[in-house]
């Protein structure tokens, strides 16, 4: 009888450190962002830690992979193949289908799961984004030109076309370059937009373009990768860190009030507009 205890108990560790050894990959993708790598991956690290213990899965069985930009993004969905991954909007429409992505929670923000972008430009400079042709437009989200065309200004323009796209990595160093004259328009999502206030600009500046209200998706799943109870898992052990004494300190780092459970069919229109 000992003897079999300890031959499980040789097995179990065993399979302890060939977990611990061998994590899954959770995909950290946010194109355009000006985002410390090594400070990006820590920050992930006490989140999945946070989210291991909620969900009672062995302390680092998971491990984070980030990238601020979409070749690399794209390479590493197809290296890696992750189960799960946090996954800006324009990423997950373009690779739902190929890998067979499901949304399972979104993030909410001050009371909202969705935002708006805006085209911001020097006040009464231009009175419309048609008057825009041609001219220079800059900003963080460029870093996905298809998504702020099919998406943000719902297949109306293309900004590859319609104007002379000046992408950046720091929406404040558009914003001043608008300010100085130098761009014609920068466009914000809704976090950029409201921090607009505290950079105190000299002149004065407005929005030309408002989009419609566009959901936020915060991690989704490879549908054929996963089973339902492991999107469950995973989704719940998430609705509970913001409640978690631990785990609100670090939705509080990243802004979040909440993760919520999400249906797919909020993104339905978004797909078809994808589609089009």
């Amino acid at each position: 009888m000992r003897k079999i205890c300890l031959i499980m108990v040789s097995l179990l560790t065993a399979f302890t450190v060939l977990a611990a050894s061998n994590p899954e990959i959770i995909l950290v993708c946010y194109p355009g962002g000006s985002v410390n790598v090594k400070d990006a991956n820590e920050a992930m690290s006490s989140m999945l830690r946070v989210v291991e213990r909620i969900g009672q899965w062995q302390q680092n069985s998971f491990n984070s992979l980030f990238s601020t930009k979409t070749e690399d993004c794209r390479k590493q969905m197809a290296e890696q193949k992750p189960k799960f991954a946090m996954i800006s909007l324009g990423l997950y429409l373009e690779l739902r289908s190929e890998y067979h992505l499901v949304p399972v929670v979104q993030p909410k923000i001050k009371g909202r799961t969705g935002e708006r972008y805006r085209v911001m430009v020097r006040k009464d400079k231009y009175n419309s984004l048609d008057e825009l042709k041609g001219k220079s437009l800059g900003g963080t989200v460029l870093a996905e030109p298809d998504f702020v065309g099919k998406i943000v200004f719902a297949g109306k323009y293309d900004p590859d076309t319609f104007f002379v796209l000046k992408t950046s990595n720091q929406a404040i160093r558009a914003l001043r370059a608008l300010e100085k004259g130098e761009l014609d328009a920068v466009i914000l999502n809704e976090q950029q937009f409201n921090g607009l206030a505290s950079l105190h600009l000299e002149t004065p500046v407005e929005a030309v373009f408002t989009s419609e209200e566009i959901p936020l998706i915060g991690v989704a799943a490879n549908n054929t990768g996963t089973t339902a109870a492991e999107r469950d898992r995973f989704g719940k052990a998430l609705e509970g860190m913001c409640t978690d004494t631990e785990g609100k300190k670090l939705c509080e780092l990243f802004g979040v009030e909440a993760f919520i459970a999400v249906d797919a069919a909020v993104f339905e229109p978004m797909v078809k507009l994808w589609g089009r």
